[in-house]
């Protein structure tokens, strides 16, 4: 199996670098063209280069502070999983700099939407396969090395051990823990800093260039259009790699965490005994349901690639995920028989014998499908709710951001209801190692997901190039067509990632409740959390308060960066005359500066609040407080998470559902109005939204991996002990 598992985590890299080059060896169009996605390229280069030497720093001292607290181990997992997932953000934001100019010039030369469609995916789809392979290849590794398995897990790493400071754990679990953490880390970073970046550049270039100076999007007179053009290089490409390359290592870990506490502690309660074989199985389950899910991906990107491709670029991404989808269950099903059959299934209470954990995960992939629909009902101009934020925009800008922000909150109800029916029926055929399940069968098919999301930006950065080299006018018009179907994708893969957040982090939870019971104690316990207490209920007070808190710097932060680059466009508008005019050349380096500075300089705190709150919180008033802290951030974000995404992504299609000649349309009062709405959005669609469903697992899991040390040694439990 781990074979097996291998050689698809292989295959998935190997087409992303057939993939890379192949878009690399198309032409780049003409010279200002060339020039222009140059730029672009340097400016993320410059941006991601620095950014990842300040996460290293970082990293490294959680990196020690595993190894030294914990196990080496741990600490060694910790730093793989950071570079898995820093290499797929880091190429995923590579081809999209290089596929964004050829996409344009595609468009230039045939004129097709179908063999545009074709580069801007095949440029996608290097991000969503290294996604997929990193990550399991990454994952693997650590079973291969830490868990012994070649061919079978060997049972000492389900066994507790103390390390020198007497802490109890249990191995395995840690050391998975650990990589997922280092997953955590840089999508953590990865999203806070590219949100921040892109969101400042593109709120500084609408409020000045469109609503001010009445300039096209992306025109070449505007200062901040090469800046917004980076952005979504370093937030839409590599943020959202490593958004749901750890979405789907945290879904992964939780279901092999889970399973592993629960056969420890059911081999020494005196109950009917989990067999190990069944254990070992389950353990490795969840990474060949990974590995059938990218080979099923493969064939739906291949499929796309190879045949002759319609004008209509919605239906072609939807059938090609359609495709992955359905591949992932057949195989995944006939695979769960297969390798499960003959199991004594009773003590892990699951309902429906050998398929109980595949119903669970389909459950979880429908649980996806649909709440993907919401989000589309919920922002696509196709649709009546966005239609009325558009109309709502004659009335003025107040009415546009009233409308919008009803839309959104109306919009979290019944995604939030499909979650907590997904997590009853997961449950009821499969126990909670079906919740775990349920996640993992949300992101089975992430490789195509990301595939069809990092092609959005590719294809946004395509219609920038085209409107700065002054191309012709029907160019724009094909990559504003497939940045249009971008912005909806973008919108159902936002609430994949966020459904499964919430999945996997209840997992978390659940083994969090395991550990912090003291694993060593074989007298059994049980497995709930006692809400009256006044410790969980102040944990669950300010959990709740978390997000919001979390939500608010990260607005603040985009604010900052946002006003430094108002004031630069403002300046060079004013200074230099003949900017307006196209005599003279806007200075973008400038605010390609302000961007990177803003975002560099303010993506720390919120960063270091995610990993550091879980870690005073335990260390001051124990395990208690944390758990209540776990449940309070959960419930709060994931409401948030939907809110800010939707209300973000009906705004953004109402101001676009304008420019298509409704209400007045491009200069009429109803677009400034939209504009400004739309700008209200960006900060809440693009960061805040992201982060927050990463929130939510980073809390989660060094919550586990803490809760050995901080359940022995936290200040509450010393002082109690001196009166005592």
């Amino acid at each position: 199996m781990l074979g097996f598992v291998t050689l698809a985590a292989a295959a998935a890299l190997a087409l992303a670098g057939i993939n890379f080059y192949a878009v690399k060896r198309m032409p780049a169009g003409t010279p200002l063209m060339q020039e222009i996605a140059g730029a672009i390229r340097e400016g993320s280069d410059a941006f991601i280069s620095h950014e990842y030497w300040v996460i290293a720093r970082i990293a490294a001292l959680l990196a020690v502070f595993l190894a030294v607290c914990v196990s080496w181990s741990a600490g060694v997992a910790f730093v793989v999983g950071a570079l898995m997932s820093g290499a797929a953000g880091w190429i995923g934001m590579k081809i999209a700099t290089i596929a964004n100019v050829r996409v344009a010039n595609k468009a230039r030369e045939t004129g097709s939407i179908g063999q545009t469609l074709k580069v801007a995916y095949r440029g996608g789809s290097v991000m969503g396969l290294c996604v997929g392979g990193f990550a399991l290849l990454g994952l693997t590794l650590m079973y291969a090395i830490f868990g012994k398995l070649l061919g079978q897990l060997n049972p000492e790493n389900l066994a507790i051990q103390a390390n020198w400071l007497g802490i109890t754990y249990i191995p395995f679990t840690m050391t998975v823990s650990g990589y997922a953490l280092g997953c955590s880390i840089i999508a953590m970073f990865d999203r806070v800093g590219g949100g921040i970046f892109t969101k400042a550049a593109d709120m500084g270039a609408d409020l000045v260039g469109k609503t001010e100076a009445h300039i096209p999007e992306d025109d070449a007179r505007n200062p901040a259009t090469i800046a917004d053009n980076v952005g979504d290089n370093v937030g839409d490409v590599a943020g959202l790699g490593a958004d749901l390359l750890e979405s789907y290592i945290g879904s992964m870990i939780a279901s092999v965490v889970l399973v592993a506490y629960m056969y420890y502690t059911n081999l020494h309660a005196g109950e009917a005994s989990i067999q190990y074989t069944l254990v070992s199985r389950l353990i490795v389950y969840p990474l060949v349901f990974a590995g059938i899910g990218i080979l099923a991906c493969i064939v739906g990107i291949l499929f796309l690639l190879s045949k002759k491709i319609s004008d209509n670029p919605h239906r072609e991404l939807n059938f090609s995920t359609q495709l992955s989808a359905v591949l992932t269950m057949i195989g995944t099903g006939v695979f769960t028989w297969w390798f499960l059959r003959g199991e004594d299934f009773g003590p892990m209470g699951f309902k429906l014998g050998v398929l109980s954990p595949w119903v669970a995960a389909m459950a979880g992939n429908i649980a996806g499908i649909v709440i993907g629909q919401l989000a589309e009902v919920y922002t696509s101009f196709d649709y009546r709710r966005t239609k009325l934020i558009s109309e709502a925009s004659r009335e003025g800008t107040a009415l546009n951001i009233t409308q919008g922000m009803a839309t959104g909150m109306e919009s979290v109800f019944f995604p939030i209801l499909v979650l907590a029916l997904t997590i009853i029926l997961a449950n009821a055929v499969a126990g909670l190692y079906g919740v775990s399940m349920a996640a993992i069968g949300m992101l089975s098919y992430v490789v195509a997901t990301v595939s069809v999301d990092t092609y959005g930006p590719i294809a946004d950065n395509a219609g920038g190039i085209s409107e700065m080299s002054k191309l012709d006018p029907s160019v724009r018009e094909i990559t504003d067509h497939l940045d249009a179907v971008g912005n909806t994708t973008a919108a159902i893969g936002k609430g994949f990632a966020i459904g499964s957040a919430a999945l996997a982090a209840l997992s978390l939870f659940c083994s969090f409740l395991y550990a912090q019971a003291n694993p060593g104690d074989t007298r059994g316990f049980e497995l709930n959390l006692n809400f009256i207490d006044t410790l969980t209920l102040s944990g669950g007070l300010t959990g709740a308060a978390l997000p919001f808190l979390f939500s608010g710097i990260l607005i603040e932060s985009v604010s900052k960066a946002a006003r430094k680059m108002v004031q630069e466009v403002r300046r060079q508008f004013e200074e230099i005359p003949g900017i307006l005019t196209g005599e003279t050349r806007p200075d973008y380096a400038v605010c390609i500066k302000i961007s990177s500075a803003g975002a560099l300089a303010e993506m720390k705190l919120p960063a270091m609040l995610a990993v550091t709150t879980p870690l005073v919180g335990g260390f001051l008033l124990g395990p208690r407080f944390v758990g209540g802290l776990l449940i309070g951030t959960t419930l709060t974000a994931v409401v948030l998470a939907l809110f800010a995404a939707n209300s973000g992504g009906a705004w953004d299609n109402a101001k676009k559902y304008i420019e298509k000649g409704n209400y007045g349309g491009k200069g009429s009062d109803a677009h400034s109005a939209s504009v400004v709405g739309d700008t209200v959005g960006d900060p809440l669609k693009d960061t805040v939204g992201p982060s927050l469903d990463i929130l939510i697992k980073i809390i989660a899991v060094i919550s586990l991996i803490a809760v050995p040390l901080f359940s022995k040694y936290n200040l509450l439990r010393w002082i109690t002990s001196l009166f005592n």
